[in-house]
């Protein structure tokens, strides 16, 4: 049995049974099970979630059950398998199915003859089994082929307006996510850094935007995290999107720093840098073990201006009233704008938790508001595409809060730039008391 294959399985199926991270599903994957392949193996989990329903759809022309009903391994051994015979040019349509049918005999026994069934149907009549026609029904259409919950792309129909537009956003959160690294500056200057990664191997594309900014590209089995740079502190792993929310704080030496929903802990990290470590940065979040991932990272790093504190952000702490240069609200959303990372964002429900996002994160910007001292910086950012999560979240703000002026807004998309989907908007504080506007300072 094939052991990258194997290690996919059982990182899909915490996806499929324990709704867990792609990521953290295969990284556990990974370290239990030990594949000699792991970037097949993620290749080969990441492919198969980013077009799960595409797959599904396939199955259920193909099968009489719903393929709602079938049994969670025939679900996720099926997707495996069409995964492979549709997308991995690598591999061979035999080794495709004989391996597939290899691990139903052992985690679907019993099931292995329907599974090695369907899956040759496919080769057979892949050609017979098209998408919906469009012009039916044109959400179902773009739905099914680019694999994103119909209410995800009738959303963003609504906000853009045009179909083009869309059509090419989804198409680009199903591309492969670069990955991208922050030089740690208080350790190292990134040409410093840049040439000692090149020494070992890595393709280096620098960033036009950002001088601390890298894409390591194309380094197959090699492992950035495994290296001696990592261990030491050299550099992080931050998309530019993330680094631009961070940036645009403007935070600087001996600045008092309000990071409201900072776990993990990359926006502080990069705020302290820009900081250069003198200052103090207070990195609240509202889950414990989430915070020690903030220190852990910290301690890696050599960063310490960064305070933790455990501490709800819909409450402001009374402490810090009026008493922080610059505050950032990364508030927690969707993460559309990072579905080609996180692939299983797309078929998020719309439920009441989802219904009710754009009051939270108001509440989290109304009491964090309340840090920033005359003349102080807010900045509001999250990780989606989605209007209602933010031009209405800061519009609302701006609405009940005439202390408050907005300075800059930006809508990054991952079509463009190297980012990931990140809004970003910059507010000022003028000065005064609530409902009362001051002189500028």
């Amino acid at each position: 049995m094939d052991s990258a294959r194997r290690a996919a399985y059982f990182a899909l199926r915490d996806v499929e049974e324990h709704k867990a991270y792609s990521n953290l599903a295969v990284q556990g994957a990974v370290e239990k099970l030990r594949p000699e392949r792991v970037g097949f193996t993620r290749e080969l989990v990441y492919g198969t979630i980013r077009k799960q329903l595409f797959f599904d759809y396939l199955i259920g022309s193909f099968v009489k059950t719903p393929v709602g009903s079938l049994p969670v391994p025939d679900r996720i051994l099926l997707r495996m398998g069409l995964n492979q015979l549709s997308s991995l040019d690598s591999v061979p349509d035999y080794a495709a199915v004989s391996e597939t049918v290899e691990l139903a005999k052992r985690y679907a026994r019993g099931r292995e003859k329907f599974i090695n069934g369907v899956l040759r149907q496919y080769i057979r009549d892949k050609d017979q089994v098209g998408l919906p026609p469009r012009e039916d029904d044109e959400i179902k259409y773009l739905s099914l082929k680019y694999s994103f919950a119909p209410w995800i792309v009738r959303m963003w129909m609504d906000d853009f307006e045009s179909a083009e537009r869309v059509e090419h956003l989804l198409g680009a959160l199903n591309q492969r996510p670069h990955f991208c690294i922050r030089a740690n500056t208080l350790k190292i200057e990134p040409d410093g850094l840049r040439q000692k990664l090149e020494a070992l191997g890595f393709s280096v594309r620098a960033d036009e935007d950002l001088p601390d900014i890298f894409f390591l590209e194309d380094f197959g089995e090699k492992k950035p995290l495994g290296t001696e740079l990592y261990k030491e502190g050299f550099f992080s792993v931050q998309d530019k999107s993330s680094r631009i929310a961070a940036e645009s704080l403007g935070a600087k030496a001996g600045d008092l720093v309000i990071d409201v929903c900072a776990a993990p802990g990359g926006k502080t990290m990069a705020i302290a840098e820009t900081m250069k470590n003198t200052g103090k940065i207070i990195a609240m979040d509202i889950s414990e073990p989430r915070i020690g991932l903030i220190e852990k990272e910290a301690s890696r790093l050599g960063i310490g201006i960064a305070r933790t504190l455990l501490h709800d952000g819909r409450a402001a702490n009374q402490e810090f009233a009026s008493r922080a240069d610059k505050v950032l609200v990364d508030a927690p959303c969707s993460g559309l704008g990072v579905a080609h990372r996180k692939p299983e964002v797309k078929y998020k429900e719309f439920d009441e938790a989802m219904r009710t996002l754009p009051e939270l994160q108001l509440e989290i910007l109304k009491a964090s508001a309340e840090y920033v001292k005359p003349g102080g910086v807010l900045v509001y950012s999250t990780c989606t595409i989605a209007k209602r999560e933010n031009q209405d979240v800061t519009d609302a703000f701006l609405r009940g809060d005439d202390r408050f002026k907005q300075i800059d807004m930006i809508q990054l998309m991952p079509m463009t730039g190297r980012t990931d989907g990140f809004f970003v908007c910059k507010l000022k504080r003028t000065g005064g008391h609530f409902g009362q506007r001051d002189a500028e300072s």
